[in-house]
C-alpha cells in the first residue's frame, strides 16, 4: 500500500531528526511518499506549528496522514494522539498543534495508547521518532485509526483572539510572520467588506499607515508598504520587495488597527 505523511516539525534541518524520523518510517513503511512541509517552525511555537497545519494539510490528497512534532511537553503528561478531520489524519502531541483545524472542523480522536505501534523502549525526549512517526507509517500500512488507542472527547485547544469591529472600524492582531517577513492578521476579508464596505479608512500598522487594500505587491513601487488580502483570506502588511517585520519593526502579536475616516460635513 502506498500513502502519503506529511512532515511538520521545529526541528530545523541542521541536526540528525528529521532524517532518523524518516529512516523509521520508511523501516515501517518503505513504500510510503514522505512530504516536508516546513522544518522550520520557530522553536517550541505551537500557534505558529497550528498556522502552518491549518493552511497546508487539506490540500493534500484524500488519506493523506500529516505527522506534526513541535512538542515543548515532550515527556510530561500531554498525551500523544490521532485525530481525523474530514478525510484527512494527523499524529502528534496533543498540545495546541491542532487547535486551529480542530476548532474549524468536526474531529475524532484517539489517544495513542497501543504500544504495539510505538518503537521497543521510546526515549523520553524524542517521542517524534519513538511514537509519531511509527504509529504514522503503521497507519500507511492500513492499520485502522480504531486500533491506535481509546477515545479522546475533547483535544487541547488555544486560540487566538478574535478582531473586535465596531462603529469606529475593526482592532486585529499580527498571528504570524512568513519567512518574507509578510505581516498575516487575523483580520478576514469579509469582515473588512461588511465593517469598512467602501468607506475611506487608514490602516495603522506600527509607525505606518496605509489608506488602501491593494490586490498585490506590484500595487506600491519597490520598498513601500503595501496591504492585500494573502492566501488565506486575511488581511496581510508586506513590503514591496521588503520584509516588513524588520522595515516596519513589528513582531508578532502588534496590533492592526482600521479605523474609518469620518466624512466631512
Amino acid at each position: 500500500m502506498s500513502s502519503i505523511i506529511t512532515l511538520t516539525t521545529d526541528f530545523g534541518l541542521q541536526d540528525h531528526y528529521v532524517s532518523v524520523m524518516k529512516a523509521v518510517m520508511l523501516g515501517i513503511a518503505p513504500d510510503v511518499r514522505l512530504v516536508d512541509v516546513s522544518h522550520q517552525i520557530p522553536p517550541q511555537d505551537i500557534m505558529a506549528g497550528a498556522w502552518v497545519v491549518r493552511n497546508a494539510s487539506l490540500s493534500f490528497p484524500k488519506d493523506t496522514i500529516h505527522l506534526v512534532v513541535v512538542d515543548p511537553g515532550v515527556g510530561t503528561a500531554r498525551n500523544p494522539v490521532a485525530i481525523r478531520i474530514k478525510d484527512q489524519i494527523y499524529v502528534g502531541p496533543d498540545n495546541g498543534i491542532f487547535s486551529l483545524i480542530a476548532d474549524e472542523f468536526e474531529y475524532s480522536a484517539r489517544r495513542l495508547t497501543e504500544k504495539k505501534f510505538w518503537v521497543d523502549n521510546p526515549s523520553n525526549t524524542f517521542h517524534g521518532r519513538d511514537i509519531f512517526s511509527p504509529v504514522a507509517a503503521h497507519l500507511a500500512n492500513g492499520v485502522p485509526f480504531e486500533e491506535l488507542g481509546e477515545p479522546v472527547d475533547e483535544l487541547v485547544t488555544y486560540r487566538w483572539a478574535v478582531p473586535i469591529s465596531d462603529k469606529d472600524g475593526i482592532q486585529g492582531w499580527v498571528i504570524h510572520i512568513d519567512r518574507f517577513g509578510n505581516l498575516i492578521s487575523n483580520i478576514p476579508a469579509d469582515l473588512i467588506h461588511k465593517s469598512i464596505g467602501n468607506s475611506r479608512f487608514r490602516i495603522y500598522v506600527g509607525n505606518t499607515i496605509l489608506d488602501e487594500v491593494v490586490t498585490t505587491f506590484a500595487d506600491v513601487t519597490d520598498g513601500e508598504p503595501v496591504a492585500y488580502i494573502g492566501s488565506s483570506g486575511t488581511l496581510e502588511i508586506a513590503i514591496n520587495k521588503g520584509n516588513a517585520r524588520e522595515m516596519l519593526g513589528v513582531q508578532k502579536g502588534a496590533q492592526i488597527s482600521i479605523f474609518l475616516q469620518k466624512q466631512e460635513v
